[in-house]
């Protein structure tokens, strides 16, 4: 007779487990963000102007909630909104033309005077680091006379190359503020087109999110929420940019600083693009020092005092205020900060908060996003 041998059974497969993801399914994560980073980094152009002009949208939707409780219709509401914010920074530009056409003017006088001041600093040094210098060209005759070689280094100054590379240096800058400007008109105009449409495309995108009632009311509560992060976020930048603008004026006059009410504007203006505005603010107001009491001590004080204020209020007092206003921890807010500064530039620096506070938004929300969530909570 045969013998009927029973295999044992096999275990179950173990089940899986819920959030936990596969090797294959985190390289697919990971090269899509790597992607995406990419595309955002070629299509700068286009992305930047789009992104302005819808966080300048949702900041400017109270004044436009305002216009219409007044019964104004849309599309003149719209317009009257950015009619007033253009006509509003073109004030303050207007107001601050004198002085600084008088700056533009005293140019080449300041250009002497530093010249003059570089002069003397060279004629009356005695330092190390000269005789180091010193020695090390000499050092260097040595071994080319030693080995036979001719001297061919050119000692005499090349000002026609000097200045070559000066107007080339202003071109493009030039260049670059004209691309600025227009990447601020076009930011401008889609504002006044998102303004004119109103809710339209909130319920769009409420559509789009699908036919669930939940997944649309998660929708419009991100909606909502980006909305006030963002009104919040502005709010924030106006309060600190402000009070940086009145403690270096009131710094800059107790030091004898020409023009300390504009230098004071001036900082605080540029501090709006995050650190690197204040190291363009601190070399511009150690230059004006320079020129005006023309010794390097002045300046470095001008230059102690602007860093000293913008460290104090721009990295710590706003950082730790926006942290709070949108949720976000401090280590999270700087390295975002820092990744889309050198995602975009300058203006990477400018837009990586709201951004940040957007992505907070949503990853509150979608609970496939936990572990953003968890990266950027505080």
């Amino acid at each position: 007779d045969k013998v009927a041998v029973v295999k044992p059974a096999e275990p179950p497969l173990p089940a899986a487990t819920p959030g936990k993801h596969s090797t294959v399914d985190i390289a697919i994560i990971v090269i899509a963000v790597v992607t995406a980073i990419a595309a955002a980094r070629v299509a700068e152009p286009f992305l930047v102007p789009v992104v302005v002009g819808i966080l300048l949208s949702y900041t400017l939707r109270p004044l436009m909630s305002a216009a219409e409780r007044l019964h104004v219709p849309r599309f003149a509401g719209a317009g009257l909104v950015i009619v007033l914010l253009f006509s509003l920074l073109s004030a303050a530009a207007w107001g601050l033309r004198g002085e600084f056409n008088a700056i533009i003017a005293e140019l080449p006088g300041a250009a002497r005077k530093l010249r003059l001041i570089a002069e003397e600093s060279a004629r009356d040094s005695d330092s190390k680091i000269t005789r180091v210098k010193a020695a090390a060209e000499e050092l260097d005759r040595a071994a080319l006379a030693a080995s036979g070689k001719p001297d061919t280094r050119v000692s005499a100054p090349n000002p026609t190359g000097t200045a070559s590379q000066i107007n080339n240096f202003l071109a493009t800058q030039s260049t670059n503020a004209m691309v600025v400007v227009s990447q601020i008109l076009v930011a401008f105009l889609l504002a006044f087109f998102l303004l004119a449409a109103g809710d339209t495309f909130r319920r769009k995108v409420a559509r789009l999110a699908g036919a669930s009632l939940a997944r649309r009311r998660i929708t419009v509560e991100v909606l909502n929420e980006i909305d006030t992060q963002i009104q919040s976020y502005m709010l924030t930048l106006l309060v600190s940019n402000g009070l940086i603008a009145l403690c270096t004026w009131a710094g800059l006059a107790m030091l004898g600083v020409s023009n300390a009410g504009m230098w004071g504007m001036v900082v605080g203006l540029l501090h709006i693009v995050p650190y690197a505005g204040t190291i363009i603010a601190m070399c511009a107001v150690g230059a004006a020092a320079l020129l005006d009491a023309g010794s390097l001590s002045a300046a470095l004080k001008a230059m102690t005092l602007v860093l000293g204020i913008a460290t104090a209020i721009g990295v710590g007092f706003t950082t730790w205020l926006q942290g709070r206003a949108c949720r976000i921890n401090v280590v999270a807010t700087f390295v975002g900060v820092l990744f889309f500064g050198w995602l975009w530039g300058g203006w990477g620096l400018l837009l990586g908060m709201p951004l940040l506070a957007v992505l907070k938004s949503i990853a509150d929300r979608v609970e496939s996003m936990q572990p953003v969530r968890e990266l950027l909570s505080p």
